[in-house]
């Protein structure tokens, strides 16, 4: 959007009397600093990843199979139909999003859910 535009919605809105700002400009500027000191980037990029994890059906499926018992690849496989590498795809974003964890054991890799608590949480909203 372009400053000209935001100068006059921020304008209008504090000679609506809403807003307790004087100056359009350092309004402005201070909601940018606002948004700066909230938004730290580590945190907004786990959340995303973390909620990006959970927006897939596959996932949850794979979610409710191990909170049954832990599983390795090739039981998930089998269980949900998928491929090796399908499995392992969503394997991998489920653990970087810290929902699931790996042991490995010989050559064989064992799925859990890194956090029962809240998966349990995650019910309770009715998420999963």
């Amino acid at each position: 959007m372009s400053k000209i535009k935001v100068s006059k919605r921020l304008n209008r809105l504090i000679k609506s009397g809403i807003c307790p700002a004087e100056d359009a400009s350092e309004y402005a500027t201070e909601l940018k600093q606002l948004a700066e000191k909230i938004n730290e980037k580590n945190s907004i990029k786990r959340q995303s990843n973390f909620f990006k994890a959970l927006a897939d059906e596959t996932r949850l499926k794979i979610l409710r199979l191990l909170e049954v018992r832990e599983m390795c690849v090739c039981e998930i496989m089998v269980a949900l139909d998928l491929t090796q590498p399908t499995a392992s795809h969503h394997l991998g974003l489920l653990e970087n999003a810290g929902l699931v964890k790996d042991r490995k054991e010989g050559k064989w890799v064992f799925y859990s859910l890194a956090d029962t608590n809240l998966v349990q949480k995650l019910h309770g909203l009715n998420i999963l």
